[in-house]
């Protein structure tokens, strides 16, 4: 009898995409309101001319103490009509048009906030005094001139559009700004007593540091740090807010006003008895090299001194960004450490066995101890990116962040200072310090990405249908970040205990469902933010009387970890916390494996290794359409990873991993694309001799974008990321240069905003009009043999964001990277997948002896 085959590696294919040219342009046209043109016209024009005289007369009436603190422009509101007509936000920024002398700007954008369903649609707008009669102009010109449809920049007859017609038509209303449209965080801002605020200033405007001039004048408290992103500069002061309703008078360029994610103390958690196994299980461990890569837990510190963690934390390896001591303050960071470096302890504890890890531990301490005070509020975005730069300075290792910390989301789904940090240290971003200043300007480097693995958030409260608890629950700041491995928590620990307390009482949650901890992205809107999470790992149940009584930390239903109470300790574990520690323990062990893995490749790994279970599959094979589908994607994310899935391809489940990297775009107009054509080792004669039988292929492409923080509209030039890229695949009935036509086709409406897709194929799982959200894209096609075995290209293409659409000169030749990784699995265990592959790819594969 033959034994079984060694754990096959996945296939890593080099140097099999072609680069495929083509141009276009266009950015398609927004809906045009209808109205009657001069009436309408003559309402604007008059409400702007008003809205600027109340802002003099106002100005005149409010008391500045700071000469050079007077007002520079004035900060109107552009209202809509409704969420069906959106206004052209591209055209609320322009600059001066000197050309020996710096320009200076004209009007910006500051921010926009979206229609809902009691308000429309508003863009805040800030006009430069001197040029008030140019932004006057606009109006003037909607009334008097008209363009012909032969050309729209010569001006004649009383035929064609109205100049300036998909701006000022979709206005409803103008009126001046007040400061609460600066607010553009999700719930009202508090009008009572001192707070701290977040200020966003827009740094193209001058005097943006004019705000220590108003804070002197005012004797207002600013906290020494701030963060520096492309256009915008972050600080924080504490003032009522009636103080700061003089700012919108003000030189001071604000932008927008929200509430701040301060870091503050956290509760102990309760720790367990120590387990006489522990120190029969320290005798079996075998540790990682020195060298060997690591998770970084950014948590409330490690026991370095335990006897499971010590070997694996060298003391120079263990940091702090609060006070001296890098020391576990609650008991929470030492707990998802040993998660983080063994998984679930308990089959450890029981074994004989010895116990090799691939991978070793670092921390760095982000959260104060009990009464243990901060000399300026630490807001998280720059503790994060502190946090990521003390283990980078001390050892030169790959590494895995995991960030198990979170905070109540502002506005669901949206980017936040957190979350956009958090993106641009996993594009790369150079961490520079001036002073207090941290700055996050520097271009992506690819070679010093980053793997940030972040918990999805824990809800706020149990109830009996636990699943409508977690989807009406929002995952929790930064887990929305597009770059990061946003983790839940699913269980498999169903069982009811034994213990005549908890007579009655029964696990909330069925084996292989969502756990009763774990929030979703539901909430988030469909067609814009990332699916999230992106996989789930255990985190445990919570256990129920029927009623109201819930208990949600026993042992029966929780993981096992190390504890603080002495070097010994054991104690539970459990939700989104403890979830992301296993992934960052799976992603580790990946980059062990697969040295020459990108972090995107890591990332794309994990979810693409990922299975709904049983209770999961049932539910999204019941749902009716792809939206759904997409529905319960945001509530499961694609599933869980297992270390043998990540670790390991066999002959009927083989994984395609192909790391590629282009310049998609040429010249400063960027108008000349390039799009990567990949003709996969496909094992056709097998996929024949499958025949008519089904086929599962899984394509995930995965890469990192650098982000533009500030809420202004989230369209075209405003666009959060700064490209996307796509995947499609070519059909069976396609030749080689229909497909490319396809991909030019489907290229061109990406850049319209077209909302279909022409992929001619209705076995994706997702779809590409679903799938296409974020910068990590994943589905499955379903078929035949006999048609996969004629669909062996996969085309990469980009797509503009911020690069393109603001005209960005030094991202221009920039190269993207990005990971694309392709498996196709057969339940046939008479087909050998793995061995056509690697023969054609000449990798050698292991032979089973008899």
């Amino acid at each position: 009898m033959a034994d079984e085959l060694p754990h096959l590696d996945h296939l890593y294919i080099v140097e099999r995409a072609a680069n495929e040219e083509f141009s276009r342009g266009g950015q398609g046209n927004p809906k045009v309101r209808s109205v009657k043109h001069r009436a309408h016209g003559l309402l604007m024009r008059g409400q702007l001319q008003e809205a600027f005289a109340k802002a003099d007369t106002e100005r005149h009436q409010v008391s500045i103490t700071a000469e050079d603190t007077q007002t520079l422009g004035t900060v109107i509101v552009l209202e809509g009509a409704d969420a069906t007509y959106p206004l052209k936000v591209e055209s609320l920024d322009r600059l001066s048009t000197h050309r020996r002398s710096p320009k200076r700007p004209m009007w910006l954008l500051l921010s926009v906030h979206p229609a809902s369903s009691d308000a429309p649609e508003r863009a805040t707008v800030w006009v430069a005094d001197a040029y008030r009669p140019k932004f006057l102009q606009l109006f003037d010109d909607y009334l008097t001139k008209l363009s012909t449809k032969a050309d729209e920049k010569k001006w004649s007859t009383p035929e064609g559009n109205p100049a300036n017609q998909a701006l000022i038509a979709n206005i409803a209303r103008i009126r001046k700004a007040i400061l609460r449209d600066l607010w553009t965080s999700e719930s009202e801002p508090p009008t009572r007593g001192l707070h701290w605020w977040e200020l966003w200033l827009d740094t193209t405007q001058p005097n943006y540091e004019l705000l220590d001039a108003f804070a002197a004048a005012h004797k207002l408290r600013i906290a020494r740090h701030s963060v520096t992103f492309r256009d915008r500069i972050v600080v924080w002061i504490e003032a009522t807010w009636d103080l700061l309703q003089i700012l919108p008078f003000t030189g001071v360029p604000i932008a927008e006003v929200r509430r701040p994610e301060f870091i503050e103390t956290v509760e102990d958690l309760p720790a367990q008895e120590q387990d006489e196994y522990v120190v029969d299980l320290v005798d079996r461990i075998i540790t990682a090299a020195d060298e060997a890569p690591a998770v970084t837990h950014l948590d409330t510190g490690v026991y370095q001194g335990h006897l499971l963690l010590r070997d694996s934390l060298h003391p120079r390896d263990v940091h702090t960004i609060i006070g001296t001591s890098g020391a576990d303050v609650a008991g929470h960071g030492t707990t998802m450490a040993g998660l983080a470096l063994y998984g679930n302890i308990d089959s450890l504890l029981v074994s004989n066995n010895p116990v090799q890890l691939e991978h070793r531990l670092e921390s760095v301490r982000m959260k104060p101890g009990r009464g243990e005070q901060l000399l300026d509020p630490l807001d998280f975005g720059t503790a994060t990116a502190t946090a990521v730069s003390l283990p980078e300075i001390t050892a030169i290792r790959r590494r895995v962040f995991c960030l198990p910390l979170s905070a109540k989301p502002d506005r669901p789904g949206e980017p936040t200072l957190w979350s956009a940090t958090v993106d641009a240290l996993s594009a790369g971003t150079e961490i520079i310090r001036n002073g207090t200043q941290l700055r996050l300007l520097s271009a992506p480097e690819p070679a010093a990405a980053r793997l940030i693995v972040v918990a999805a958030g824990n809800v706020d409260s149990y109830q009996i249908d636990h699943r409508s608890e977690s989807d009406t629950s929002a995952i929790e700041d930064p887990a929305q970040a597009w770059n990061a491995l946003t983790v839940s928590a699913h269980t498999e620990l169903a069982s009811a205990p034994s213990d005549p307390a908890y007579q009655g009482w029964t696990p909330l949650a069925n084996a292989g469902d969502l756990s009763p901890h774990s929030r979703t992205s539901v909430m988030f809107s469909t067609r814009q933010w990332p699916i999230k999470p992106d996989i789930c790992m255990e985190g445990g149940n919570v256990l129920s009387d029927g009623a109201t009584g819930f208990e949600d930390k026993h042992p029966l239903l929780s993981l096992t970890s190390s504890g603080i109470a002495n070097d010994r300790a054991l104690t539970s574990a459990n939700a989104t916390s403890a979830a992301a520690a296993q992934a960052a323990r799976l992603a580790a062990i990946a980059m062990a494996r697969y040295p020459e893995y990108w972090p995107e490749t890591i990332r794309g790994l994990l979810t693409h290794s990922a299975e709904w279970t049983s209770t999961m599959r049932q539910e999204i094979a019941a749902a009716s359409g792809k939206t759904a589908r997409l529905s319960l994607l945001r509530r499961y994310g694609w599933g869980v990873p297992t270390d043998d899935a990540v670790l390991n391809s066999s002959s009927q489940a083989v994984t395609l991993v192909s790391q590629d990297e282009f310049v998609p775009f040429d010249g400063t107009d960027f108008r000349m694309r390039h799009f990567r054509l990949h003709n996969l080792p496909w094992p056709r004669e097998a996929l024949e001799e499958i025949g008519d039988d089904d086929v599962r292929l899984r394509v995930t492409l995965s890469y990192f974008i650098e982000p533009s923080a500030s809420r202004r509209g989230w369209r075209r030039r405003y666009s959060y990321a700064s490209h996307a890229l796509r995947f499609e695949l070519q059909s069976p009935l396609e030749s080689q240069r229909d497909f490319v036509q396809r991909v030019n086709r489907d290229a061109q409406r990406d850049e319209e905003v077209a909302s279909r897709s022409t992929s001619s194929s209705d076995r994706w799982l997702v779809g590409p009009n679903q799938r296409n959200v974020g910068s990590l894209h994943q589905d499955e096609w379903t078929g035949s043999g006999h048609e996969l075995a004629a669909s062996g290209s996969l085309a990469v293409y980009p797509v503009g964001g911020w690069w393109k659409n603001n005209g960005r000169a030094d991202r221009t030749s920039l190269p993207v990277r990005y990971a694309l990784l392709v498996s196709l699995r057969t339940p046939r265990t008479d087909i050998d997948l793995y061995t056509p592959i690697a023969n054609e790819i000449r990798v050698a594969t292991p032979i089973a002896i008899e």
